[in-house]
């Protein structure tokens, strides 16, 4: 019987071995994997990290983490050459107020107060820094609290503004010499208006007297009614125009009102138009007394325009409404009419100063164009806000809600 030969006997157990090394690398590769299981977090936190730095130290904004005490913890190079210096080191561990200028020191102790003390999610300002050579740049500021181990830390982004306030320090010197010249103009025109209307009436009365001479010849009459119309409509557009300067520069006083009462009498001024025009002017009023501080005159001009332009577009027949509501305590004011409505196209230069929208009356009636941009004006003055809603031959709704 023949013996079996070493290499026959060798080849099970190498077999055996392989597979027994096969085991044992499949059990040291689920052991590394459930080792590295726990350090994928801090991986991805360590690579979400490496982003960041990247992002926020090469990004063309300044960006810089502060403390609640507004000291510096982290600023980017953006900042370092905003404020004139070489090396974020220079900066860190100061307080943001050595950079302030002077007579602005007071927004960052705003921003301080509204981040960490209000728990405002984000704030935004514009203020003034002081460089190191001593020159000062306007800059926007964004800022926005995150938590950090346990503590509140800042995360502000600055942006230099000093261009853009440059242009708008030069278009206000431009608007306020365009003002002036306007008013002045506007002041030496009164005068020969108001000679050629005085003319004109005096022709009027001239040929009123002509008793027993026969009536006038038609055409004089007709370009005295020219004379006497163009007069009246310049006139209008001079007291408007005087009305927008004298509201710059003198304000309100305000003083308290009763609103229904107010509301009334204001639309008794306009009940004898209503009728002569066939259109129904009513009030809606609560029935409860609401006070609120106002200037009688210079709103009664507000509630006066929105009045007449209702009754100026709505054809006989139709309704204008004066009403009143409170809403969340704030009163809210609204002028509604049944009348042509405006066009969707022309909602957004309503309340432009001359504004190229305006449009003549149904009956034939001109406006300035400065009805409206006065209106907001005033409204802006009372803190409050004005806006329409309006669809062409379905009306027009302007609602005014004072804080």
């Amino acid at each position: 019987m023949p013996h079996p030969s070493p290499a026959a006997d060798s080849e099970p157990s190498l077999q055996a071995e392989n597979d027994a090394l096969r085991v044992e690398i499949g059990q040291l590769r689920a052991q590394l994997a459930a080792a590295a299981e726990p350090l994928a977090p801090l991986d991805r936190y360590a690579q979400s990290q490496a982003r960041f730095r990247t992002v926020f130290e090469n990004a063309p904004l300044g960006q810089k983490i502060i403390t609640p005490d507004l000291t510096i913890r982290q600023v980017n190079q953006a900042v370092v050459n905003m404020l004139g210096y070489e090396q974020p080191e220079e900066l860190i561990g100061r307080r943001i107020l050595e950079f302030a200028h002077p007579g602005h020191r007071a927004d960052w102790q705003e921003l301080q107060t509204r981040l960490w003390q209000h728990k405002l999610p984000a704030f935004s300002l514009e203020t003034c820094l002081v460089r190191a050579d001593g020159s000062s740049f306007w800059c926007q500021v964004h800022s926005v609290l995150f938590p950090d181990d346990g503590a509140e830390l800042g995360y502000t982004i600055l942006e230099d503004i000093s261009e853009r306030k440059r242009l708008e320090a030069s278009l206000k010197r431009v608007y306020d010499a365009q003002e002036t010249i306007l008013q002045l103009a506007t002041h030496d025109l009164k005068g020969p208006v108001a000679q050629i209307e005085l003319l004109a009436d005096l022709l009027q009365r001239e040929v009123n007297s002509r008793s027993g001479q026969g009536p006038p010849p038609p055409e004089m009459m007709h370009y005295l009614d020219l004379i006497q119309a163009a007069c009246f409509r310049a006139r209008s557009l001079l007291d408007d125009v005087l009305y927008v300067g004298d509201l710059d520069q003198n304000g309100l006083e305000k003083r308290a009102t009763d609103l229904s009462s107010y509301l009334a009498a204001q639309a008794e001024l306009h009940q004898l138009e209503a009728r002569t025009k066939g259109i129904t002017l009513v009030l809606d009023l609560p029935t409860d007394p609401v006070q609120i501080r106002l200037h009688p005159d210079k709103f009664g001009r507000v509630i006066g325009n929105l009045l007449a332009n209702a009754l100026k577009f709505t054809p006989a027949g139709g309704t204008v409404t004066l009403g009143l509501r409170l809403e969340k305590g704030k009163p809210r004011f609204m002028v509604r009419d049944t009348g042509i409505g405006i066009p969707g196209k022309l909602h957004a230069q309503l309340f432009e100063k001359f504004n190229p929208t305006r449009r003549a009356g149904l009956h034939g009636e001109t406006t300035t164009g400065l009805g409206l941009f006065i209106a907001r004006q005033i409204v802006e003055l009372h803190g409050g806000a004005i806006w329409l809603e309006s669809q062409e031959q379905k009306g027009s709704t302007f609602f005014i809600e004072l804080a």
